[in-house]
């Protein structure tokens, strides 16, 4: 039996195995019908489809529709059966126990079984393997088949995020036999055997990605609203990149579904005949956050990077370019998180006295001919923003450039924004090179956040020898809290630490929009990811 406080966070499946059964439907609620199709206009086109290796929160929108795990999220931090129908864990929080379903087929053909599931663990954990999933899986030392149903994972020490990220997409089980066939599966397609409602079809980049029912799914997760297969026959996905050619296919009825809603395009939808505006939680994902290499002049120095942080007025940025459809940000964890620190909010910001106060202080006095401070040296006052240009969405480069624009005027700060490739960025991640990454990140544990973010294992691995260690002991301690106010102190201060460090500069929290035809029904967002669900409970209601 699982420690007492584990269970009332809801860590133990003996806490939450009743949530496995399907939502019952209201009385006068209508009948799902079955058969149709769905088009879904999205942002942007995944860099990569393979679960293990993708860390691009658009591309899990997708990928859910074709890739199960082990467990579901549900709302409150519990956890529900999904390809698992239970789980124990020792009293030491060390051993995972996890029962199998007996009646899962990968897409493939091949059965899932323990040696399917430690043979994903195994090929996730083995640095050999190209993959981004593997740290979700550090404090595991071993996993071992105990029979066809059963597998454990023993942990070096215990730890509470563990649960959390089996439930990730991101550890997502795919076919033994499609992992061993090589690095293909970026590319999707058939190739990419899952166990999902919906079998990948086909991929064309830049145009289209196509997923048609699993006639034999019938292991949907505890929290869906039905079991069986998906009601829809086909999911086509459109990669529409300009905001008004997204709108305008919603609007002309060219597609049935879009994400990535602006501002401006809200008021088309909201509250519209024919249309309906869904808006999910931000709680799951990280804010939308300037994450600063402090490694690398001139943010080594502290001053430089308070003054980045103090410089601007960034409330007045978001209400701008968002115009209040978001929330300014002030931490990297999402507003609607247990563990957000709410002590944070007005503690800093919008303060160019003191940020040019502090780089006096620091030794950028001069001006060039361009009004950027220089030191005694004639060097600019310069650091650079390299965004990849995949994950650009949602206006925020636009948002950048504001920032960029009042940080000249008010503290001659160049800040530099660049769009690189994802492979220029994966480089840059590997040397340690990059200086300000932009970013959300996916999960929902707080300690997972702060860690992928800002830890040893996030942004600045290849430099974390010379580290804010501090940081990194609140980081760890809460990773191996299992105690929930214990937790909850150390993640606090270790988002108070990254303020007053200005290693991170917050700017919004973000949430996902989804406009849609008002005959789409059981849209809904992944507790897990704060995105939009896949499509297995979607279905289309007939005119009548």
């Amino acid at each position: 039996m699982p420690n007492s406080r584990l269970q009332s966070w809801g860590i133990s499946a003996l806490s939450v195995f009743a949530l496995g059964v399907a939502a019952a439907s209201p009385a006068g609620a209508e009948t799902p019908q079955a058969g149709g199709s769905i088009v879904f206009g999205v942002t942007t086109d995944p860099v990569c489809f393979n679960p293990h290796r993708s860390t691009q929160q658009n591309s899990f929108i997708l990928i859910r529709n074709s890739i199960d795990s082990l467990v579901g999220k549900v709302e409150g931090g519990k956890f529900a059966p999904w390809l698992a129908k239970e789980w124990s864990v020792s009293p030491d929080g060390k051993t995972y126990v996890f029962k199998l379903r007996d009646d899962v087929t990968f897409h493939d053909g091949t059965k899932l079984d323990a040696e399917a599931v430690k043979f994903n663990f195994d090929f996730v954990r083995d640095t050999k393997n190209t993959n981004a999933a593997g740290e979700l899986l550090k404090s595991v030392d071993s996993v071992d088949v105990l029979s066809p149903t059963e597998v454990k994972l023993t942990l070096s020490r215990p730890d509470s995020a563990l649960l959390e990220s089996i439930s990730s997409i991101r550890l997502g089980l795919v076919s033994p036999k499609s992992l061993q066939s090589g690095d293909g599966l970026c590319s999707g397609g058939p190739a990419l055997a899952g166990t999902g409602p919906f079998v990948f079809e086909n991929y064309t980049r830049g145009q289209s990605a196509t997923f048609v029912k699993n006639k034999d799914y019938n292991w949907g997760p505890g929290y869906a609203a039905h079991q069986g297969p998906a009601h829809l026959d086909k999911v086509t996905v459109r990669f529409l990149p300009e905001y008004a050619v997204r709108a305008g296919a919603l609007s002309s009825g060219q597609v049935d579904v879009i994400e990535g809603v602006q501002p401006t395009d809200i008021a088309l939808f909201k509250d519209q005949p024919g249309f309906q505006l869904l808006l999910g939680p931000s709680g799951a994902q990280t804010s939308f956050t300037l994450n600063i290499n402090y490694t690398i002049p001139p943010a080594t120095d502290v001053r430089v990077r308070r003054a980045l942080r103090d410089g601007a007025d960034i409330d007045a940025i978001v209400r701008s370019v968002y115009l209040g459809s978001y929330p300014r940000a002030w931490s990297n964890i999402g507003r609607d998180n247990f563990f957000y620190n709410t002590a944070l909010e007005g503690s800093y910001g919008n303060n160019p006295a003191a940020a040019n106060k502090a780089l006096d202080e620091a030794g950028w006095t001069g001006r060039d001919s361009e009004g950027f401070r220089t030191n005694a040296n004639g060097e600019r006052l310069a650091i650079e923003v390299g965004y990849p240009q995949p994950f650009v969405r949602d206006n925020r480069e636009v948002l950048i450039q504001a920032l960029q624009a009042q940080l000249r005027k008010n503290i001659g700060l160049d800040l530099k924004l660049r769009l690189i490739t994802a492979g220029e960025w994966a480089q840059q991640t590997q040397k340690g090179t990059w200086t300000i990454y932009p970013n959300t990140y996916l999960p929902a544990d707080p300690a997972q956040e702060l860690q992928g973010n800002i830890g040893q294992s996030g942004f600045i691995r290849a430099v974390a020898d010379k580290g804010d260690q501090e940081l990194f002991r609140l980081i760890n301690g809460a990773l191996a809290a299992t105690d929930l106010e214990e937790k909850k102190k150390l993640v606090d201060a270790a988002q108070k630490h990254a303020v007053d460090q200005a290693v991170i500069v917050p700017l919004f929290s973000a949430n996902y929009q989804l406009a849609a035809k008002d005959n789409v029904r059981g849209l809904s967002f992944e507790t897990q990811l704060d995105s939009p669900s896949n499509f297995y409970d979607v279905w289309i209601a007939k005119a009548k």
